[in-house]
């Protein structure tokens, strides 16, 4: 008998230090299960990159903005009252369109048998 699959949506994190000319880098993974009750965001600055790309980026700055998606996802207090609500809410929130230097990619779809195995999978492939 075959596992049972999962429905999944996946976003990129990005890094957009200049926003009006619509560069950036992936810096992240944020991954929603609903039925897995699964939510989770991982993110790696490749802090020579950016420097060599945009030498005016604040890392410093990057690094504690991209802390929201660990509170956020988590549920921690630390995360406002947006950390409070449902995991869908939560992850909507993340993942709404935004005009910043963080943004993420348009959810995608997908099905899973383990949620960990396949956010690492997508971690890999579009951030390391």
């Amino acid at each position: 008998m075959p596992e049972e699959r999962y429905l999944y949506e996946y976003a990129v994190i990005r890094v957009v230090p200049r926003v009006e000319r619509e560069e950036f880098i992936n810096v992240g993974i944020i991954l929603f299960s609903k039925r897995k009750k699964f939510l989770r965001a991982k993110y790696m600055l490749h802090e020579a990159k950016l420097k060599m790309l945009f030498p005016e980026i604040d890392i410093g700055v990057i690094r504690e903005n991209l802390r929201v998606y660990d509170q956020v996802c988590s549920g921690s207090r630390d995360g406002g009252p947006i950390a409070g609500l449902d995991i869908p809410e939560r992850f909507r929130w993340l993942t709404a369109v935004r005009s910043t230097v963080i943004q993420t990619s348009r959810p995608h779809p997908g099905l899973l048998t383990d949620p960990e195995v396949t956010f690492e999978r997508l971690f890999e492939e579009f951030v390391e």
